[in-house]
C-alpha cells in the first residue's frame, strides 16, 4: 500500500470538519506526536461533544468559525468527506499551495501491512463491502468493513494490532482525497449519475470514481461489472488484471446461471442462489463481486474448502439496514402487507434497482432533498409494479411533475408521520409499502439512518416482525 508522505511531527496539520473522519483523523495525527488545528463551522450538542474529544489530545479547536490564516500556515489540511471543495477553509489551503487530502489517505500511511479490497460504484457498493469482509471472516481472516460504510480507517490505525484485511468501501468524495490509494484488489460495482447537486457533470462525478485505478500496476487485480458499459469503459486501460461478475451472460468469471438459479465463479458453481437472503438480481451482482473479489486477492481463497466456506458465508449474510430491508409484515403473515427500508437509496438509479426487485403491487415513498436527477427514468418500473406515489418533502413538486401521467403520484408535506399513515391507509394484503427515496434526508432528518428508523418504528406499530 502506497501512503502519504506525511510532514515529520511536530508539524501543525489542520482538520476541517468534526464529524466522525475529521474526530478519527485528528485523534490518529495527535497521537502520532503532530500539532493538530481542528475546526468546523457548525454548532451544537453532538458537534461540541466531538470538539471535546479532539482537544483532550492537545488539538487546537475552533466550533463555529474557521481561522483560514491559521489554514493557509498549515503543512497539510485534512478535509472531511461533506465539507463542499468550495468551502472557504479549502479555497484558503488551495490559494495557499497547502495540499488537501482525506482522512483515508492519512489513515493508510499508518496501515502499511493492512491489505485493502477497494470498493466503489454508484449504487451496490455498501452491501459488496460488508459482503466482502463478512467473506473474509468466513475463511478465518482478521478482516474489518472501513471506510464510507460507517467505521473510520483511521479507528484501524489506532489500533494496537491492527487487521490482516480491510474491506474498504470509497466514495467519490473519498476518492478525490486519496491520491496514493493503490487497492490490493479494486471493485467498481456499476455507475450511474449521482451527486449532481455536488458535481458540475457526470463526467466530473466520473473522475472522481476512476481514482480508484489512479495507481494501478502489473500486480493489480479489478473486479468489474461486465453488464455496465460505463464501468468496463471507465477501467478500461488500467494495468493489472481485469475479472467481470454479470448476472446477464455467461461471458464473466463470476456469473449468475438463472437456469440452474446458482451463482457461478471461476468456472465452478459457488452457491444457489436461494442460499442468498438478500432481494433482487442486484444484490446476486454485489454477492458475485463481493465472492470474486475474495477469491482473487489471494490463492488459498480458492481452494475447494475456501469454496466451501465462502458458499456458508453467503448463506449466513443478511441484509443491512436501511438496504431493501424487510422490517415489518401487517396482517396475516406471508399474506399481508410487506413494509420495506430501503433508506440508503438515496439516488435515483438506487430507487430503480429497488422497484426492479419488486414482484408485488408496491407503493413507493418517494422524496426528501433534491439531487439534480430527473426522476421521468423510474417509468417502467412503476408502470410494472407501481400501485401509488407518495411524494414527500422538498422534492415532491419535482417527482409530481417528472412522474404525472406516468404513475398516480399524491403529493405530500414534510409530516412524515403522515406519509406512513397514508400508505397504511392505501395498502392491501399483498402489497408492498417501499421507503425508496431517491434524494437526501437533509431536508427533514440528520442521514438517511435516522430517515429510515423512523420508517421502521412507525411501519411497525400494529404489524409483526
Amino acid at each position: 500500500m502506497a501512503g502519504l508522505s506525511l510532514p515529520p511531527p511536530p508539524a501543525e496539520i489542520a482538520v476541517i470538519g468534526l464529524a466522525r473522519s475529521g474526530v478519527a483523523a485528528a485523534s490518529l495525527l495527535a497521537r502520532a506526536g503532530y500539532a493538530v488545528y481542528a475546526s468546523d463551522a457548525g454548532a451544537g450538542a453532538a458537534l461540541s461533544a466531538s470538539a471535546a474529544t479532539v482537544g483532550a489530545l492537545g488539538a487546537a479547536i475552533d466550533v463555529g468559525h474557521h481561522d483560514l490564516a491559521r489554514i493557509a500556515r498549515a503543512a497539510l489540511v485534512v478535509a472531511s468527506p461533506g465539507v463542499p471543495p468550495g468551502a472557504p477553509p479549502l479555497e484558503a489551503a488551495r490559494r495557499a499551495g497547502v495540499p488537501i487530502v482525506g482522512e483515508v489517505e492519512v489513515a493508510l500511511h499508518f496501515l502499511p501491512r493492512t491489505r485493502v479490497v477497494a470498493i466503489t460504484g454508484t449504487n451496490g457498493k455498501t452491501t459488496t463491502t460488508a459482503l466482502v469482509g463478512h467473506l473474509l471472516r468466513s475463511l478465518g481472516q482478521d478482516a474489518e468493513d472501513v471506510g464510507n460504510i460507517g467505521t473510520q480507517v483511521a479507528d484501524l490505525a489506532l489500533r494496537l494490532a491492527p487487521p490482516e484485511w480491510m474491506a474498504l468501501e470509497m466514495s467519490s468524495f473519498q476518492l478525490h482525497d486519496t491520491p496514493s490509494l493503490r487497492p490490493d484488489v479494486g471493485v467498481l460495482t456499476n455507475l450511474s449519475p449521482d451527486h449532481l447537486d455536488r458535481y458540475a457533470s457526470v463526467a466530473e462525478y466520473y473522475a472522481d470514481k476512476k481514482r480508484l485505478f489512479a495507481n494501478a500496476g502489473a500486480r493489480s487485480q479489478w473486479v468489474v461489472n461486465r453488464d455496465d458499459p460505463a464501468a468496463l469503459d471507465l477501467a478500461s486501460g488500467a494495468a493489472g488484471t481485469h475479472w467481470h461478475f454479470s448476472v446477464r451472460g455467461a461471458d464473466a468469471h463470476a456469473w449468475y446461471d438463472r437456469a440452474g438459479d446458482r451463482l457461478v465463479v471461476l468456472g465452478a458453481p459457488l452457491a444457489p442462489r436461494p442460499s442468498l437472503a438478500l432481494l433482487g438480481d442486484h444484490n446476486v451482482a454485489n454477492a458475485l463481486a463481493a465472492a470474486l473479489a475474495v477469491m482473487v486477492a489471494a490463492p488459498a481463497h480458492r481452494t475447494d474448502e475456501a469454496r466451501r466456506a465462502l458458499a456458508d458465508g453467503l448463506n449466513d449474510f443478511r441484509a443491512l439496514k436501511h438496504r431493501l430491508e424487510p422490517v415489518a409484515t401487517s396482517g396475516r403473515s406471508g399474506g399481508g402487507v410487506q413494509w420495506i427500508n430501503d433508506s440508503k437509496a438515496t439516488n435515483v438509479s438506487a430507487t430503480l434497482v429497488a422497484l426492479a426487485g419488486m414482484t408485488r403491487p408496491t407503493i413507493l415513498l418517494l422524496g426528501g432533498r433534491h439531487k439534480g436527477e430527473p426522476y421521468t427514468v423510474l417509468g417502467e418500473q412503476l408502470r410494472r409494479v407501481g400501485k401509488r406515489v407518495l411524494a414527500y418533502g422538498e422534492a415532491a413538486p419535482l417527482i409530481e411533475r417528472d412522474l404525472a401521467g406516468v404513475a398516480a403520484v399524491e403529493r405530500m408535506g414534510s409530516d412524515f408521520g403522515a406519509v406512513i399513515a397514508r400508505a397504511r391507509a392505501l395498502a392491501e394484503p399483498g402489497d408492498v409499502v417501499l421507503l425508496s427515496p431517491a434524494c437526501s434526508s437533509f431536508d427533514m432528518f440528520k442521514n438517511y439512518e435516522e430517515r429510515g428508523e423512523e420508517f421502521k418504528r412507525l411501519a411497525g406499530q400494529g404489524t409483526e416482525y
